[in-house]
C-alpha cells in the first residue's frame, strides 16, 4: 500500500518574479537581435541567436508550468514518470517539478447519504434502514493509488456495512437490555462507525460520524408490526396500572386495620380488594353504589 510523504516544494513568489524577469529579457534581447539581424541582411550570426532566445523563452515558460496554488482543506500529489513523489497540504502558492504529473484532492469533510435499502434485521423482519456518513480524505496517496476511486469505493463500503449492521441487531425488541436499532440508536451509530472505519482505512479515508438517517419496518408487515408493538404496549401499561392497583389495595387496608377501628373478616376483605381492583384497573370511571344498611345488611 502506498504511503504519504510530503513533497519537495519552494515559494512560488520568487520563482515567479525570476521568471517574468527572464521572459522580460529575452523579449527585449530578442528584438534586438531581431533588429540587428535585419540590418545585416539575415546574418547567419544573428540568426542562430534568435533561435536560441526563443527556446530559451520556450523553456522558461514550460519551468513556470511548476507554479500551483493550493487552498486551505485542499492538497496536490504530485508524480513523476509514474513515480509519487510526494503530497503538498499546506495552503500557499509553490513551485514544484514542472515534469511532475499534479493531481488536486478536496481535504473538506463530506456528507454522503446512504439510499433507504431493505434488508433483514436478526430475527428475519423485513425492515427499510439508511444512514448518513460524514467523511474526509486523510490520506492522499492511498485515496489516489490504492483504490480506483475513493469517492465510489466510500459509497459502496457504506452500503455494505449498513446491510450487515442491520442483520446483526433487531429493529426493537421487549427483552431488557437488549442492543436493538430502534432503541440504542447511539451505540448502533458508534458500531456502524467503528465498522465503516476498518472497511475504508485502505482508502485513506476517516469516518468522522455516522447516523441513521431512516428506518422502518417494510411496507408489507408495518401494519403487522404497529399492532403488536400496540399490544405490547397495552399489557405494559396493564402490567403497571395492575401493579400499582395492588399497592394502593394494600396500602388502603393496612390503613383501615390500623389501631383497630375497623376489623374485617376474610369475606368483606375479599370484597372490598375486589371492589378496589376494579375502581383502579377499569378502563372507564365506574357508577357508585351508596350502601344505606349495616356492614353485614345491604
Amino acid at each position: 500500500m502506498t504511503t504519504e510523504i510530503q513533497a519537495k516544494t519552494t515559494k512560488g513568489a520568487p520563482v515567479l518574479i525570476g521568471g517574468l524577469l527572464l521572459l522580460f529579457g529575452l523579449i527585449a534581447a530578442f528584438v534586438w537581435c531581431a533588429i540587428r539581424a535585419d540590418r545585416a541582411h539575415g546574418g547567419g550570426l544573428w540568426v542562430a541567436l534568435l533561435v536560441i532566445i526563443g527556446i530559451a523563452a520556450f523553456v522558461n515558460l514550460f519551468m513556470l508550468r511548476g507554479l500551483s496554488v493550493i487552498a486551505p482543506n485542499s492538497a496536490l500529489v504530485t508524480v513523476v514518470f509514474g513515480t509519487y513523489t510526494g503530497t503538498i497540504k499546506t495552503p500557499g502558492f509553490w513551485y514544484v517539478n514542472p515534469l511532475a504529473k499534479k493531481a488536486y484532492v478536496s481535504l473538506r469533510t463530506r456528507n454522503m447519504v446512504t439510499p433507504t435499502i431493505k434488508v433483514n434485521d436478526v430475527r428475519g423482519n423485513p425492515i427499510e434502514i439508511g444512514a448518513v456518513v460524514v467523511w474526509r480524505v486523510t490520506d492522499t496517496a492511498k485515496a489516489l493509488f490504492d483504490v480506483e476511486s475513493f469517492k465510489g469505493f466510500v459509497d459502496t463500503q457504506c452500503e455494505s456495512s449498513l446491510r450487515h449492521l442491520a442483520s446483526v441487531y433487531p429493529y426493537d425488541t421487549g427483552i431488557e437490555h437488549e442492543t436493538s436499532l430502534r432503541g440504542a440508536t447511539d451505540e448502533v451509530s458508534r458500531s456502524l462507525a467503528a465498522e465503516l472505519q476498518e472497511r475504508v482505512a485502505k482508502s485513506g479515508v476517516t469516518i468522522e460520524e455516522s447516523r441513521l438517517s431512516h428506518l422502518a419496518y417494510a411496507p408489507e408487515i408495518a401494519g403487522a408490526m404497529l399492532r403488536r408493538q400496540q399490544a405490547d404496549a397495552v399489557v405494559s401499561a396493564r402490567f403497571r396500572i395492575v401493579e400499582g392497583a395492588v399497592g394502593m389495595v394494600e396500602a388502603a387496608l393496612d390503613h383501615l386495620e390500623k389501631g383497630g377501628k375497623v376489623s374485617l373478616d376474610d369475606e368483606r376483605r375479599a370484597a372490598m380488594v375486589s371492589n378496589l381492583m376494579v375502581v383502579l384497573c377499569g378502563d372507564h370511571g365506574v357508577q357508585p353504589v351508596v350502601n344505606t344498611g349495616t356492614l353485614y345488611q345491604g
